[in-house]
């Protein structure tokens, strides 16, 4: 330790030789690499800091001694007459942390008094911002220069660097903050440009602005990372506007995943007429939309991340048609013309716009561009399943990806033979003949099977419409051993997996068991997610016979309904919820009205369907209710308009084609083929219709076919064992 102390006579040139570069460095406003600093074993300081640590009696020995090294620098620059002691410090601080002696730095930061000049420093800054303003004007002589000022706020703020690297980011976010207060009090309307060009305040500012949020995330303080992030892109600090962009990405991805509870903006930042978000989602929409504008002006280079980061949280707050809008603003440099399609075609059909989501994929996998895509041609696929019209295209671009297939992904090869599997039971319901209906439905469960097989019955799409295919065919023991899988694959999680056991428990007229199931699924449910449980619930005891208890369970459901139409409001984001609760709320009520029907509750039913009426004028289901209601009177011809008002509405309204075919024969001024034709059309929609097969044997025993009466007959009563109370899909 000889050769390195300060206090030696040997040692005094060198003493004066660093005094001097350090002098050197201030007076030239020298720049220091602040980040990634790497302590410096051969550091005099850090050589007699770290001794300190190691015993007591020698650590005091050594602390006196680095505490007279830096009393000695300071009584040296002091003679100088350019310094006062915290400068000094400050001074011998920055040196220190410039070698990398982190521990040894914030010790001299740790003796600088800041609360004392910052007075001082207020007042300077107050002044310099003035003179710039008004130069023709003269001010007082300011208490302290502007390099003194900019400093003492880099040694504040390599203070909390010196923090940061030992662990302590609290003090060191609170050291932070220092900066930000004298500033911003000293220049409440914000800092002029170009101030302080003529040093490093501006950089030092700057630093301490981006600095400050991740020192209070590191801390677990997220309230004030958020408060932090806030003031850094609303208070005027003169950033640059890469550091601007980087602050607000940041901000974005905070409150993206970091799951913290929203925190409304304060006052101070909120103004007249201005969006104020009111959820973390919301706000992280809000700044990354206003990245990629940055980036469509080419005011900022194009990040990938900051379009990943968009997708991401439009999609799960379900605007997906915004999420639109922002790929088609896109520039062509940003993003290829095939991605742009595939991720547009994505956006359409989650917002229900199949029809234009399947031009997009048509266009993408022309012989043009690339037939062979296969994540286009699965979703077009996809998309095909869900219309009886395109299902045929549907089995063909899903033969095309398993061609592509060939050798390839195993677990792609099962998405495959699934979305085929769904296309060729979207194409069996839309075939004419019996015989092609079964051998397609044949087709389909067996590339479902396929498909499980591929994702070793670990994909719970796949089990569900493998249970589904199954129910329908009433092939009820595969269907529940499926269903009860899906349940214990997914914990019970999905109301569908409930839902879905329950109606094929119904199908085998075990309603106790059904219905026990469904108040199970109620009792680990969310008050929110129990309106479709309790419609279920209610048919179950219709079905058993408890027509009270049905009547009250719907009482229940009406209440939850009631408190989630008030909670949505008029929320744009909220518009599917809100569509599906009007949805819900007007079956219920012409569930009860079908009820009091029924019961020849004839003015109970008309109240319910003028509930309904104030909901949906237009609906085909309530005019098929009401049409119920006139049959119910024997106004047959009143009924038989309503019932032809519902298939105007609806033309594949399957109980209002069976209805009007019935009420033809009550009135019996129909041909016997007009009435034909109703029934044929509700069988082509719903083969497994016991209510379609029995009015045709009734039609064909009256025209004397008795043949034909026994096989429609015979259907309908085998039909009749498995009756849904309602539809598996």
């Amino acid at each position: 330790m000889e050769n390195d102390n300060w206090v030696d006579k040997p040692g005094k040139a060198r003493t004066s030789l660093k005094l001097r570069k350090m002098m050197k460095c201030f007076c030239s406003g020298e720049q220091l690499q602040i980040d990634d600093v790497v302590p410096s074993p051969d550091s005099l300081a850090t050589k007699d800091y770290t001794t300190s640590l190691q015993s007591s009696r020698t650590g005091e020995t050594e602390q006196n001694l680095d505490t007279g090294n830096i009393e000695e620098a300071e009584s040296s620059l002091r003679e100088n007459g350019a310094l006062n002691y915290e400068e000094a410090r400050a001074l011998l601080g920055r040196y220190e942390y410039q070698k990398g002696n982190i521990e040894a730095a914030l010790h001299v930061f740790e003796g600088i008094d800041i609360t004392s000049v910052t007075t001082k420093m207020k007042v300077t800054l107050a002044n310099r911002a003035r003179t710039q303003k008004r130069r023709s004007q003269k001010y007082d002589t300011p208490p302290m220069s502007i390099h003194a000022v900019s400093l003492l706020l880099e040694a504040v703020f390599l203070k909390a660097k010196s923090l940061q690297a030992l662990g302590r980011c609290k003090e060191a976010a609170q050291s932070c903050t220092v900066i930000l207060d004298i500033v911003e009090s000293s220049l409440p309307e914000g800092l002029p440009e170009k101030f302080g060009a003529d040093c490093k305040l501006q950089e030092t500012l700057s630093n301490a602005v981006e600095l400050l949020p991740q020192l209070w995330i590191l801390a677990d303080a997220p309230k004030e990372a958020i408060m932090s992030y806030r003031r850094a892109l609303l208070c005027q600090w003169n950033l640059d506007v890469q550091t601007n962009a980087n602050i607000q990405k940041e901000f974005a991805i905070f409150l993206l995943y970091s799951g913290n509870e929203y925190i409304p903006p304060g006052l101070r930042f909120q103004r007249e007429n201005s969006f104020v978000p009111r959820t973390n989602i919301e706000e992280a929409i809000l700044l990354l939309m206003i990245l990629l504008r940055k980036v469509t002006l080419q005011i900022i280079g194009w990040d990938t991340s900051i379009f990943d980061h968009l997708s991401y949280a439009l999609s799960i707050s379900g605007d997906l048609r915004a999420l639109a809008n922002q790929v088609e603003e896109l520039l062509p440099r940003n993003i290829d013309l095939r991605e742009r399609h595939h991720i547009l075609a994505l956006c359409y059909y989650g917002e229900g716009d199949n029809i234009t989501a399947l031009n997009l994929l048509r266009k993408l996998l022309s012989s043009a561009e690339d037939p062979t895509c296969v994540p286009d041609l699965l979703l077009a696929s996809r998309i095909c399943a869900e219309s009886l019209e395109c299902a045929e295209d549907g089995v063909k671009f899903a033969h095309r990806a398993i061609e592509s297939l060939q050798g390839r992904c195993s677990q792609l090869m099962g998405v495959a033979n699934y979305v085929l599997g769904l296309s060729l039971s979207a194409l069996s319901r839309a075939v004419m003949t019996d015989t092609e209906r079964v051998r397609i439905q044949s087709e389909a469960l067996q590339s479902l099977e396929s498909a499980g097989r591929l994702t070793k019955m670990n994909d719970s799409n796949v089990l569900y419409h493998l249970c589904v295919e199954n129910a329908e065919q009433r092939k009820l023991d595969t269907a529940l051993r499926y269903a009860r899988f899906l349940l214990e694959l997914e914990g019970g999680s999905t109301l569908k997996g409930w839902m879905l056991l329950a109606r094929v428990l119904s199908a085998q007229k075990q309603f106790p068991e059904a219905e026990t199931l469904i108040d199970a699924a109620i009792d680990q449910s969310g008050k929110w997610d129990q309106g479709e449980l309790l419609r279920t619930k209610a048919k179950l005891q219709i079905a058993q016979g408890q027509v009270k208890n049905a009547i009250e369970t719907y009482g229940q459901l009406l209440s939850v309904l009631q408190v989630q139409r008030k909670s949505f409001g008029e929320e744009g984001n909220l518009k599917k919820e809100r569509d599906y609760n009007r949805s819900m709320e007007l079956e219920t009520w012409h569930d009860l009205a079908s009820i009091y029907i029924k019961l020849s509750r004839w003015p109970d039913a008309e109240i319910c369907l003028s509930k309904s009426e104030a909901i949906s004028c237009y609906s085909a289901s309530r005019l098929y209710i009401s049409g119920l209601l006139h049959q119910s009177k024997g106004l047959y011809k009143a009924a038989l308009t309503d019932f032809t008002n519902a298939l105007a509405v609806d033309p594949d309204h399957v109980p209002s084609l069976i209805s009007t075919a019935v009420v033809l024969r009550q009135i019996g001024n129909h041909s016997p083929a007009t009435v034909e034709t109703y029934l044929r059309g509700a069988l082509r929609l719903d083969r497994m219709n016991a209510s379609a097969w029995h009015n045709l044997g009734l039609l064909y025993k009256d025209e004397g076919s008795a043949t034909e009466a026994a096989e429609c007959f015979q259907a309908a009563s085998s039909l009749e064992e498995t009756q849904l109370i309602e539809p598996f899909r």
